[in-house]
């Protein structure tokens, strides 16, 4: 049984095992009709993003980040994770995946608090190494920025994104956002009408449309915001509410919507103000 501890020891002498792990990892169901996902996710390091509630430096300890995945993946209901490379080899290494749908996040670039934040180029998974992983699928942040042209560069690699796991029948899901420049910071705009445009605007994007999904956040009005698509969603679940109850209350009025079909959540579960992992992932899956 592989520990945390033999991680480093795996990868510098027998890194063959990684592609092994996941050749030889049971796979998921993946989605079904009439039951909901639950995801876990953890692609926010990647992004030099390692702050979660009032601890900047919270993911910081990555032995304790993958034994906080571990234990959320463990948990009767999760159905998947979300991440980066490293993170879903070294899962696959200590066995977390099993049974699990995998998606490969394919854009980082767009480092937390730097000049090129916009510019989001994609520089992680791309539809060739999501197959040869053996993962269900991918995900982009794809934020739109009306006033800064690298927008642009960063929809038409999504675009590409979109037809390259198309062609090979995977799902992608899509994270838009409008979002503006701040006091030299990008901040998401989560107002019900500008979620509204980024969903209109990701969904045309691509060759076709038939393997989209949508990330999205849990704003007012979630009916009407919902209306806005056919496309199946998943909500995400952002920083680390100061309300827990709110934001569970918030998720719950989301999944009763027709077109939404499961969470996909990282911060929110894998720190919780309590510190239990478990029993805030057992308490999202009641949801489901």
């Amino acid at each position: 049984m592989t520990s945390i501890s033999d991680l480093t020891e795996i990868r510098a002498y027998e890194p063959e095992r990684i592609a092994q792990a996941l050749a030889d990892r049971q796979p998921g169901e993946g989605p079904k009709p009439g039951s909901k996902a639950m995801i876990i996710a953890c692609d926010h390091p990647a992004r030099g993003a390692l702050g979660a509630g009032a601890d900047g430096m919270a993911m910081a300890d990555r032995n304790d980040l993958l034994a906080r995945c571990v234990a959320a993946l463990s948990r009767p209901g999760v159905t998947g994770f979300l991440g980066t490379a490293d993170m879903i080899e070294d899962l696959a290494l200590l066995g977390a995946l099993e049974g699990k749908d995998v998606y490969g996040s394919m854009n980082r670039a767009g480092l937390q608090g730097s000049s090129f934040e916009m510019d989001d180029q994609f520089n992680c998974y791309d539809a060739q190494q999501i197959v040869a992983s053996g993962l269900d699928g991918g995900k982009t942040l794809t934020r739109i920025n009306l006033n800064d042209p690298a927008t642009a560069d960063t929809l038409t690699a999504t675009a590409k994104a979109i037809d390259g796991l198309a062609e090979v029948g995977k799902m992608i899901m899509v994270e838009p956002f409008m979002s503006n420049w701040v006091d030299g910071k990008v901040v998401n705009d989560l107002s019900p009408d500008a979620v509204i445009k980024s969903i209109s605007i990701a969904s045309g994007l691509g060759r076709t449309s038939a393997h989209t999904w949508l990330k999205l956040p849990c704003v007012d009005e979630m009916e009407r915001v919902m209306a806005s698509t056919t496309l199946p969603a998943l909500i995400l679940g952002g920083e680390v509410p100061n309300d827990p109850d709110a934001a569970f209350a918030g998720w719950a009025g989301a999944l009763a919507l027709p077109n939404v079909l499961g969470l996909v959540i990282g911060r929110s579960l894998l720190y919780p103000g309590d510190g239990d992992v478990e029993r805030a992932v057992d308490n999202a899956v009641e949801l489901l």
